[in-house]
């Protein structure tokens, strides 16, 4: 028996739902925050060490290339949980209608780029 369906190998033509993309990125997010944490967490552990290797965090926090670092940490932390609190209003069964999913997915994304902009300013 052949099948006679359409084939598309090509990536890039597929149109996906905007609920697919906020899951995506919620995923990606997720693993984003697992490294983040680790380096993080690195940093504190050398700034407790001493009086001097505190000074030398600060002043490493204080670059335009870690405060650049620290805000796309803190963008994938406001996304991640905004995402998460959809899921957790969706669980409630608030949301979970076609409709309702890419209200959600919509609102999640405004919220995110306000969010972002905010932290934006409290790093700056």
């Amino acid at each position: 028996m052949t099948d006679k369906r359409p084939v598309n190998l090509d990536i890039g033509t597929i149109k996906l739902p905007i609920t697919a993309y906020v899951s995506i990125l919620h995923r990606a997010s997720g693993v984003a925050l697992i490294g983040a944490i680790a380096i993080l967490l690195g940093l504190l552990s050398y700034s407790l060490k001493s009086a001097e290797d505190f000074a030398a965090v600060q002043a490493c926090l204080s670059s335009v290339p870690m405060k650049l670092l620290m805000w796309a940490v803190l963008a994938a932390f406001i996304y991640h949980l905004l995402a998460g609190i959809k899921h957790l209003v969706m669980d409630m069964g608030i949301g979970e209608t076609l409709e309702g999913g890419k209200t959600g997915a919509v609102l999640v994304l405004v919220f995110t780029v306000i969010g972002v902009a905010l932290a934006g300013v409290w790093v700056w």
